[in-house]
């Protein structure tokens, strides 16, 4: 039996779990409470609390960061400046490049330092061919190492001067760790392989792990003297630093591991898997400390601790994140199933290739709430690129067409590449012409009324 299953066993028991600090402890985490923040319109992908541990980062599908009070979990302001899903968020520390300040990555290849001030974005860090999925700093403040899926990791100086890449992975780099020194740098790859570089040099050293799934996350701590990995076969391990050995094996059959984070002290890791949940190690003896289910539908895909090691923070498929108290009697969910977990056999054909294609991005509502995309809300007979407020790409903001079936239709049918090249939409097709026509005409039941054209054309 594994490690992990064999946890799980004792676990249900009724092994007690180890003592957690105190949810009002010194850490700046007060409020000790469970907390739901609520206001992105995507999926959170990202989060990471603040040195002070008094504020917590969100970086979400819906190409905006939230600032976040931890104490009260209160919005205190978005970041709006990626064209794209953000992905990873990083504060840095305190005193670093001068004020409070912080990074954000997302799938338009950009890294852009905020001033949490003000809001604005002070530089943006350009370079990478793919999706940035991580960032993380030095433990001086001097450095920040960006993980792409172009396979690199960009060195970039805080304090002015040109990025360095790190180079030789097969496949993309999901994401990277600073030794405490912060000499070296551990990178976790979907090339299956942990490798450790030189950060003066940018030689690699050593290819540490050779997996045979690929390794989404990697956590280091040398004063213990250890390495852990999780992957994307549900993988979670650890391994001795000096001679390499496993040491550890809690692989809890759930995958793929999507988030790994360790605890301030680095006697816990925190755990996020594909099946929404949360699962805690002790790090101590190598067991579950607890294990529990944390959304109601999909992944876990982020995870940070609040200072004071009392709690967790994470975002997942919701359009929310959730900090959640490790003390005390029960577990709180996300709770809230989104719309396109609602059960096939329930929908039209045509609600299910808008659940399938659009939900993510859009809504049917006036106000349009916060999306990655434009509310569809009167969409036929609009001219494309002119909802007011929304920011559009200059390939769709200078775009002759006006949405109506037949425009609709082409648009799925040719895929946005070929009929709105140079926009933000995600490709896709809808292959078959009864599936258009369904899409079509839910779009025209549920997106209120034409702005005073016809709404009926063609379905092509």
């Amino acid at each position: 039996m594994r490690a992990g299953a064999l946890a799980l066993v004792l676990l249900s028991l009724g092994a007690a779990p180890p003592a957690w600090p105190d949810e009002r402890g010194s850490g700046g985490s007060s409020g000790g409470g469970f907390l739901r923040l609520e206001g992105h319109g995507g999926p959170v992908q990202g989060v990471a609390v603040s040195p002070d541990g008094g504020r917590l980062l969100t970086a979400s599908f819906d190409y905006s960061v939230g600032l976040w009070d931890l104490e009260t979990g209160a919005l205190i302001r978005w970041l709006e400046g990626h064209e794209a899903a953000v992905n990873a968020v990083a504060f840095l520390p305190a005193g670093a490049a001068g004020g409070a300040r912080a990074l954000s990555g997302g799938d338009d290849f950009d890294v852009i330092e905020w001033d949490l001030a003000t809001g604005q974005p002070l530089r943006r860090m350009e370079g990478h061919r793919g999706k940035v999925f991580h960032l993380a700093v030095s433990p001086d403040g001097r450095l920040a190492a960006s993980s792409g899926w172009d396979g690199r990791i960009g060195l970039w100086p805080l304090e002015g001067g040109a990025v360095r890449w790190l180079e030789g992975h097969r496949g993309p780099v999901s994401e990277a760790a600073f030794s405490a020194d912060g000499a070296t740098l551990y990178s976790a790859s979907h090339d299956g392989t942990i490798r450790r570089w030189d950060v003066a040099t940018g030689a690699m050293q050593a290819v540490v792990v050779e997996h045979g799934f690929g390794t989404n996350h990697v956590v280091l701590n040398e004063a213990a003297g250890w390495l852990a990995y999780g992957a994307v076969d549900g993988a979670v391990r650890a391994l001795d630093l000096a001679s390499g050995r496993e040491i550890a094996d809690l692989t809890a059959d759930r995958r793929p591991i999507l988030a790994l984070a360790p605890s301030p002290d680095g006697r816990f890791l925190g755990v996020g898997d594909g099946h929404g949940y949360i699962m805690v190690i002790d790090t101590a003896d190598w067991t579950i400390a607890r294990d529990f289910r944390a959304a109601v539908e999909g992944p876990i895909w982020a995870l940070a601790w609040t200072r004071d090691g009392a709690r967790l923070a994470a975002g997942g498929i919701a359009d929310e994140a959730a900090v959640w108290p490790l003390s005390g009697a029960g577990d709180a969910l996300f709770a809230e199933r989104r719309q396109f977990h609602t059960p096939p056999s329930a929908m039209s054909n045509g609600e299910r290739q808008f659940v399938r294609k659009c939900s993510v991005c859009h809504t049917l509502n006036p106000d349009g709430e916060r999306r990655a995309g434009p509310t569809l809300y009167g969409i036929f007979g609009r001219k494309a690129g002119t909802v007011e407020g929304y920011r559009y790409s200059d390939a769709l903001r200078g775009a002759d067409i006006v949405w109506n079936a037949e425009t609709i239709g082409k648009l799925f049918e040719l895929g946005p590449d070929r009929f709105t090249p140079g926009s933000k939409m995600p490709l896709q097709r809808i292959n078959e012409l009864a599936d258009r026509r369904d899409l079509i005409s839910y779009l025209r039941r549920n997106t209120g009324p034409a702005n005073g054209q016809d709404a009926t054309g063609g379905t092509k």
